[in-house]
């Protein structure tokens, strides 16, 4: 797949959205080597968008350089209409744009709830917090079954649900998930998934970055294929689902 026609019309409706999260001529080297290679993507309100790809296409890099934890050999980063370029993690947070990074990051030596505490850090409404915490519970019944465990204790899949609750707890804009289904197990795959699909029907605008390109794009309002770091093709999800060039690429026919 080397094409970089965008050949699959875009959602009328979703084309009316606000655009919150925008990518412009992104590129980010490593030393000498340029990873991502001048990307331009964009992520409209209410949106469930997805960023699929092989390992090592520059997804994660480019995950890592929109919330300021890579700096940008060149290009811009739009978000709510304004430049965050340099700006760090704890601003981006305050901003309402909220990571679940790959390979989760959990507090192993927390508890479940001082986890989802600590996702709210930068919230003062002790009430709100509160019902939060409960909400994430209802939407994963095991976090509950186990508050009081150690985080670092738990299953790969667990840590993943408390990862996102996690995130979910400072109530933000934009949720950006990198590879949450890597490593887990079949059943645990479609609880993560299903819970991305549910948290984007409620509204939540989110950016998902995934291997798994048939589960990625069966949810997603809209996609984009990264390989070696360009984008070389996008459109709605279902669409590139049916794509013949999709489903030669990543998913094996």
């Amino acid at each position: 797949m080397t094409t970089t026609d965008s050949t699959i019309p875009h959602d009328a409706a979703m084309g009316a959205r606000k655009v919150l999260l925008q990518v412009r001529d992104l590129r980010v080297s490593y030393g000498g080597i340029q990873a991502v290679k001048g990307v331009d993507f964009e992520v409209r309100e209410g949106e469930l968008v997805s960023l699929i790809g092989s390992n090592g296409a520059g997804k994660t890099t480019t995950m890592k350089a929109i919330t300021g934890t890579l700096p940008l050999a060149g290009g811009e980063i739009d978000y709510l209409g304004a430049s965050i370029r340099g700006k760090g993690a704890w601003d981006l947070v305050h901003q309402g744009l909220a990571m679940v990074p790959e390979g989760r990051g959990v507090f192993a030596r927390m508890t479940i709830v001082e986890n989802l505490q600590m996702g709210a850090y930068i919230r003062n409404d002790k009430a709100g917090i509160a019902a939060d915490i409960e909400r994430v519970f209802t939407t994963f019944p095991r976090l509950k079954e186990r508050r009081d465990q150690l985080a670092g204790t738990m299953s790969g899949g667990e840590q993943q649900m408390l990862a996102m609750g996690r995130a979910l707890m400072c109530r933000p804009r934009v949720l950006l998930l990198d590879e949450p289904s890597m490593g887990l197990s079949p059943l645990m795959v479609d609880k993560i998934f299903e819970v991305i699909a549910d948290v984007s029907r409620q509204g939540m605008t989110v950016l998902l970055v995934e291997q798994n390109a048939s589960r990625a794009l069966q949810i997603a309002d809209r996609g984009y294929v990264m390989e070696s770091g360009i984008i070389t093709m996008s459109g709605g999800g279902r669409e590139m689902l049916h794509d013949p060039r999709v489903r030669a690429a990543y998913l094996g026919e």
